[in-house]
């Protein structure tokens, strides 16, 4: 790995950012007690000229204390649906979001440089990640706007009027990913506050620092209480805040054991709505019929962008035995294409683990391959230098082997080959996941049957590509233990908020009271105002 000299002055970091605020009720409170170092997966000499991690700074450790404080902030601020956020126009809060914006905007080298740095993500990925983020909050607007156009219309039916639009649901206790801390953690928190809900954010243990030049941002945007961003670990902040009973909604994207503890803290659990996102085990099934060369690119980059650490990424690699010699080579040849280095460098492609003990793991995932039956095809396969693990291809991988059912989040590619469709059609009926799949066959005879089967059992089936999750105006969910609630622009601003009406028996009194509500505009519900 590169040394300080040797990284381009503009991706260049020189200074290590204590980050000793946090945001409780509109405040940025300054942190004096326990801090946490965060480290790069880059490694560089330090001034005894020894390798190591780069130290990028600290945060809080913060105590129950004020995670108590944060779902106070939070919890009276939507006073139970009166506060000034939930009652507010939906036009007002549509403003405060792209003031929100706008400001991030002026922060997108800084935060793409985090991104590199902290989660070692290449920097053409980390622009992307921005630059979508951006544009899901515009999509988001859009699409909100177009909604209350809808929800404008006054309904009469059977005698009744009424008028029927969506109202928060509460607090929300808001926890994301590593690996889209910025991306993942707005699809959760943009449609959720501009629904009315007020939020309590904790960032996971890597992709930290990167919200530090934001915090200005949400402490003006919104008004005090709304927005919550504290820092520390999850067991000591996270515990005490669902312990309470006071939140409304669970929005995580990441591990199902981390989410199954959180609900059973919660004692209310049929008043707290879950909004998971959660593992994943997407195959890929590469049929005889093929297009040979664009299935190798296509699960090459499905399992192995940003180092196969995507809950959409191709995990385990279904391919018929007619094929499977030519796939292997192909593939393989493919790989060694690409690229590998910091994240900085032109085209790179592979770059290191943020997660310490990420390469340890991979290591024992192979050896368990290895000790039953599987070989590592290609050269360097499992190799590791300090925080970098050149990806492994596994084959042929069985059932016995751990890497067969759970999901390596890394540079791990188990292949298995199939002589019939029924193998890889039971694996994906018996996963505990449903995300998605990925088919691979130029006919159509072959994929119909294929198509009507797996739309029941996962829900995106891809034709000729990787899983992925956008374009964002698409539904994005799972079956089993791989979701909870659906994810795209118009569905998180439905999962986010619930259906309400106020309705009317029509009779001279009543007529005449709605007319005098939609004339005076006292009302921030009954109304037949267009949002423009």
């Amino acid at each position: 790995m590169k040394s300080i000299l040797e990284v381009p002055e503009k991706y260049r970091f020189t200074q290590v950012l204590e980050q000793n605020t946090y945001l409780i009720n509109g405040e940025l409170k300054h942190w004096h007690g326990e801090r946490t170092n965060i480290y790069s997966p880059i490694y560089q000499k330090n001034k005894e000229g020894k390798l190591g991690p780069t130290l990028l700074g600290s945060i809080p450790s913060l105590t129950e204390k004020e995670a108590l404080e944060s779902l106070d902030s939070a919890y009276n601020a939507y006073d139970k649906g009166r506060g000034e956020w939930p009652t507010m126009k939906v036009e007002e809060r549509i403003a405060c979001i792209e003031n929100f914006s706008k400001m991030m905007l002026k922060t997108r080298d800084e935060v793409v440089n985090w991104l590199m740095w902290e989660i070692g993500k290449p920097y053409e990925e980390s622009c992307n990640e921005f630059d979508r983020t951006i544009e899901y909050i515009d999509d988001t607007i859009t699409t909100l706007r177009e909604m209350d156009q809808k929800h404008s219309e006054i309904k009469n039916h059977s005698g009744i009027l009424a008028q029927v639009r969506r109202a928060p649901l509460g607090v929300v206790l808001c926890l994301s990913p590593y690996n889209y801390p910025l991306n993942e953690t707005f699809c959760l928190l943009i449609p959720a506050l501009i629904m009315g809900n007020t939020t309590i954010f904790k960032p996971a243990k890597h992709g930290i620092l990167l919200l530090s030049p934001l915090l200005e941002a949400f402490q003006k945007c919104f008004p005090k209480g709304v927005v919550n961003i504290i820092y520390g670990s999850g067991r000591t902040l996270a515990t005490p805040i669902m312990q309470s009973g006071k939140i409304d909604v669970l929005a995580l994207i990441g591990n199902s054991k981390s989410a199954n503890i959180l609900q059973e803290y919660h004692p209310k659990k049929n008043r707290l709505r879950l909004v998971l996102g959660l593992e994943a085990k997407n195959p890929g099934i590469v049929l005889p019929d093929c297009n040979l060369d664009l299935a190798v690119k296509e699960c090459l980059n499905g399992s192995l962008a940003f180092n196969g650490q995507r809950c959409t990424a191709l995990k385990i690699l279904f391919v018929h035995e007619d094929i499977v010699e030519d796939f292997n080579k192909k593939f393989i040849k493919a790989l060694e294409e690409l690229k590998y280095g910091n994240p900085w460098e032109d085209n790179v492609k592979l770059t290191p683990l943020p997660e310490p003990n990420k390469p340890k793991y991979i290591k024992e995932l192979i050896f368990d391959a290895q000790e039953n039956g599987a070989h590592i095809i290609n050269k360097k396969g499992g190799d590791t230098e300090n925080s970098f693990v050149y990806p492994a291809i596994l084959y042929p991988v069985n059932s016995k082997m751990k890497v067969y059912h759970e999901e390596q989040f890394g540079p791990v590619v188990p292949i298995i080959s199939f002589k019939e469709i029924s193998e890889p059609l039971t694996y994906v009926s018996e996963s505990n996941y449903g995300q998605q799949v990925s088919l691979f066959s130029q006919n159509s005879e072959t994929l119909a049957p294929l198509i009507d089967s797996l739309v029941n059992q996962v829900c995106r089936v891809n034709i000729n590509s990787k899983c992925q999750r956008g374009p964002d105006v698409f539904p994005f969910v799972g079956r089993k233990d791989s979701a909870v609630s659906t994810l795209s622009v118009y569905d998180a601003l439905r999962t986010f908020s619930i259906r309400t009406l106020v309705a009317f028996k029509s009779n001279p009194s009543n007529d005449k009271i709605l007319d005098d509500l939609l004339e005076s505009n006292q009302s921030n519900f009954v109304n037949t105002n267009y949002i423009l």
